[in-house]
């Protein structure tokens, strides 16, 4: 007892699923899978190292 509710939800979503029409972007698909540049990353500026890197990197090779 109980199940029918939860079904009843796993079947609406499924039907959803499979008949709801997807707009799907092939390209950034296929980026995705053959490694392209990531969006995001493309996004950002270049980061300029502070002025007390030379210091941090001094203190790590001792």
């Amino acid at each position: 007892m109980g199940r029918g509710r939860a079904k009843a939800k796993q079947t609406k979503v499924a039907r959803d699923l499979k008949y709801r029409t997807h707009e799907t972007d092939f390209g950034a698909l296929a980026q995705e899978l053959h490694g392209g540049p990531d969006p995001a990353s493309r996004a950002e500026e270049p980061v300029e190292d502070d002025e007390w890197s030379d210091y941090a990197e001094r203190s790590s090779r001792d």
